[in-house]
C-alpha cells in the first residue's frame, strides 16, 4: 500500500504539529521518499507499517534521562520511603527503600574510609544475596566501578577477570555450595595471610588491596561489619560532595561476557547506559502505571538481566524485588510468587521450562501474576505459549539484547498478539537504531530477509575494558555495534532472531538455523526441551544433531522424532543424529553452552 494512501485518511483525524504539517507537505510534493521514512514511534505498539527496509529508529516522546544511579535511587526513596525495595526470602531480609538507602550510605562511607576512590574497581563475586545489590548501589554512590564476577568462575577464570579489569577489592561469601571463594582468593593472593587490618599487596593481582567476606571472619579478610563501622560522619559528608561530581557518562559497571568462545571481555557500562535501559524496559512493560509491582527475580544479579532489569528497575521505577533463593531453584520461585504475591516474574527459557515442569495448580497459587519477561537465550514459541496458558501469565513478553547493549534493544508490548509474542523478540526499543546487513557486503538487506543485526544508540557500551582491539572489532567508527546474531525485521519494527552466526550449520552448502528446528521440536508432545547443534561430517561438512530432553515419564526413539519431522520440515533440516539427554551444559544464567554441547556430541557419536 502506498504510504500516501496510509497518510491520507489520518490527516483529517490527527491534530498535526507544525513539523508533521511540514512532513505532510513533503509527502504531497514527493520530496520525502520511502527511504527517508524509517523512524518508528514506539511509546505504544506501532499500528502503521512505516518500516520499508531493514533499518529502524525507535523514536519516543519521552526524553532520555541524564541522572546518575544514586540520583535515581534517591528520587525513588523520597517518593516511596516505606515501600519494600527488596525481599531475600531464604535469608529473611526485608528492606524498605528508606532502610535500603541508609545501608547504601553506610556501606559507601565504609568503602571510602577503607581507601577506595572514584574509578577504583570492586568485584562482586557470589550468588543472589543482599550484599550483592547493596554494593551495586554503594559503589555507584561515589563512582567506584562495580565489576560483576561470574559466581561459577574457577581459580584461573577469576584470576584472569580480576587482573584484566585491575580490581582493587572483592566482596564475596566465604563459600556457596561447592564454590570456595575465600580459599580460591587465598591461593591467588597468599599475601592475605599477613595482611594488616585486612589490607594487603598482591604479587599476582597488583591492584588488589582487600577482600570483604559477607558471612564469616577469616584471616586476612575484612568482614561486612568492618565496612559498616569504618565510615563515620566525616565520610558521609564527603560522599555528598563526591556525588555532585559524578557524570552520567562515567563508567559504573563492568559486565563480563560469557566467554564461551575465548577469554571473557569486560563490557564497560555507564550510568547513562543502565539508567535509561532500565527506564525504558520498565515503561514498555508498564512499571510506570501498574500499582505496587512485585517482581520475582530468579535470574542472577551478576548478569545484566538481574542487575539492570532487576536492580536498576527497582531504583528507577520503585518496584519491589523478591529473590526466592541465592542459587536457582524452580520450586522456590513458585513458592515466592505465591507467598509474596508477585505480579511479575523474570526468567530465562530454561527457568520457565523448569517452573512449568514443577508447577501444580492445586499446590501453587499464581493468581497474582500479571506479566513477566523471558530473555537471556532463544525463547521457543511453545515455551512462551505454555507459560502464558499454564501459568496464566497473559502479559508475558520476550526481551532481546546483549550485555554490550545494556542489555535490551528489542522487547514486546504486554498486549501484543500471540504471533508477535511467540514468533518475534519484540519491537525496537525507544531511542535505539537497528539495521540488518549482509555480513559480507555490509549493505542493508531487504525487509524480511535475514542478515546480521547491528545496533546503535545510547545503549551501546563505552568499551571492552582495556581491550581496544576487541572494542574496535565490535563497534565501528560510526558507533554501530555488531551483535553476531542472524535476524530479520518486519514493517512494524519487530525482529525475529534466526540464531547466532557462529551457531549456523552449513550442511552441503545449505544454511540451517538451529533455532528453527528447535522451535519445531518443542511442539512434539513428549519433548520438554530441544537443542540443535552442527557436528562435523566428512562428506557434508556438518550434519544436524538434535539433543532432546524428554518430559518426565515419557519414552521415545530417534525414529519417532524423525518420523515426526518428515513432511513437516525440509529434508535437509531433519536431524541425522538424535541424542536423548538428561541435561545440557549451561552458564549460570541458564544459557546453553553450544560449543560444549557440540564437543560432547562429537565425542559421544565418535565423529
Amino acid at each position: 500500500m502506498s504510504a500516501r494512501i496510509v497518510f491520507s485518511p489520518l490527516k483529517s483525524r490527527i491534530n498535526f504539529s507544525k513539523r508533521a504539517e511540514c512532513l505532510w507537505a513533503l509527502w504531497k510534493s514527493g520530496s520525502l521518499s520511502y527511504q527517508m521514512c524509517r523512524t518508528l514511534h514506539v511509546d505504544t505498539p506501532p499500528c502503521i507499517p512505516t518500516v520499508t527496509t531493514s533499518y529502524v529508529h525507535g523514536t519516543s516522546t519521552i526524553s532520555l534521562l541524564s541522572c546518575t544511579v544514586p540520583q535515581a535511587l534517591q528520587a525513588t526513596v523520597d517518593r516511596w520511603p516505606d515501600r519494600e525495595a527488596v525481599v531475600f526470602m531464604k535469608d529473611g531480609i526485608r528492606k524498605t527503600f528508606a532502610q535500603f538507602q541508609q545501608d547504601v550510605d553506610q556501606a559507601a562511607a565504609g568503602l571510602l574510609a577503607l581507601g577506595l576512590k572514584k574509578g577504583d574497581k570492586l568485584g562482586m563475586w557470589g550468588p543472589n544475596i543482599y550484599e550483592w545489590i547493596l554494593f551495586q548501589f554503594a559503589t555507584a554512590k561515589y563512582g567506584v566501578v562495580l565489576v560483576s564476577v561470574n559466581p561459577a568462575y574457577q581459580l584461573q577464570e577469576v584470576e584472569f577477570a580480576l587482573r584484566k579489569v585491575q580490581c582493587n577489592a572483592v566482596v564475596c561469601p566465604t563459600q556457596f555450595k561447592t564454590q570456595k571463594y575465600y580459599e580460591m582468593l587465598k591461593k591467588i593472593c597468599p599475601e592475605m595471610e599477613t595482611a594488616r587490618q585486612g589490607i594487603f599487596k598482591s604479587a599476582r593481582l597488583p591492584d588488589m588491596r582487600m577482600v570483604v567476606l559477607t558471612d564469616s571472619r577469616q584471616p586476612g579478610a575484612l568482614h561486612m561489619d568492618d565496612v559498616f563501622q569504618a565510615g563515620g560522619s566525616e565520610e558521609l559528608k564527603e560522599l555528598e560532595a563526591l556525588q555532585k561530581k559524578l557524570s552520567c557518562d562515567d563508567p559504573i559497571n563492568i559486565q563480563f561476557t560469557s566467554g564461551t568462545t575465548g577469554n571473557p571481555k569486560g563490557a564497560t557500562l555507564s550510568h547513562h547506559n543502565i539508567i535509561n535501559n532500565s527506564y525504558f524496559i520498565g515503561r514498555r512493560v508498564g512499571f510506570d502505571w501498574r500499582p505496587q509491582v512485585r517482581v520475582c527475580v530468579p535470574v542472577p544479579l551478576y548478569h545484566t538481566f538481574g542487575a539492570v532489569g532487576g536492580g536498576m528497575c527497582m531504583a528507577v521505577h520503585g518496584v519491589t524485588l523478591v529473590f526466592p533463593s541465592p542459587g536457582y531453584d524452580g520450586r522456590a520461585n513458585l513458592e515466592a510468587i505465591e507467598k509474596e504475591r508477585c505480579t511479575f516474574v523474570f526468567g530465562t527459557p530454561t527457568m520457565y521450562i523448569d517452573m512449568l515442569g514443577q508447577y501444580d495448580q492445586n499446590k501453587y497459587d499464581l493468581s497474582s501474576l500479571e506479566a513477566g519477561i523471558m530473555a537471556g537465550s532463544p525463547c521457543p514459541a511453545e515455551v512462551m505459549k505454555k507459560a502464558m496458558n499454564i501459568m496464566d501469565i497473559k502479559e508475558l513478553v520476550i526481551a532481546y539484547g546483549t550485555t554490550e547493549n545494556s542489555p535490551v534493544t528489542f522487547i514486546g508490548f504486554p498486549r501484543d498478539n500471540i504471533e508477535l509474542k511467540t514468533e518475534t523478540v519484540g519491537c525496537v526499543a525507544p531511542h535505539t537504531e537497528a539495521k540488518i546487513i549482509n555480513p559480507v557486503s555490509g549493505e542493508v538487506v531487504r525487509l524480511g530477509e535475514p542478515g546480521e543485526l547491528l545496533v546503535r544508540g545510547y545503549c551501546v557500551m563505552l568499551e571492552y575494558y582495556n581491550d581496544d582491539a576487541k572494542t574496535q572489532e565490535a563497534i565501528g567508527k560510526d558507533r554501530w555495534y555488531r551483535t553476531g546474531d542472524i535476524a530479520s525485521m518486519d514493517q512494524f519494527g519487530y525482529c525475529r532472531i534466526e540464531g547466532r552466526m557462529k551457531d549456523m550449520i552449513i550442511r552441503g552448502g545449505e544454511n540451517i538455523y538451529p533455532a528453527e528446528i528447535e522451535q519445531f521440536l518443542h511442539k512434539h508432545p513428549k519433548v520438554q526441551e530441544a537443542q540443535v547443534v552442527g557436528v562435523k561430517d566428512e562428506r557434508m561438512g556438518e550434519e544436524v544433531c538434535a539433543c532432546i530432553k524428554l518430559k518426565e515419564g515419557e519414552d521415545c526413539t530417534p525414529e519417532d522424532i524423525k518420523a515426526y519431522c518428515k513432511g513437516q520440515i525440509a529434508h535437509f533440516k531433519i536431524p541425522r543424529y538424535i541424542v536423548f539427554v538428561q541435561e545440557y551444559p549451561v552458564t549460570v544464567t541458564g544459557k546453553i553452552q553450544k560449543n560444549k554441547l557440540r564437543a560432547q556430541m562429537e565425542k559421544k557419536l565418535e565423529l
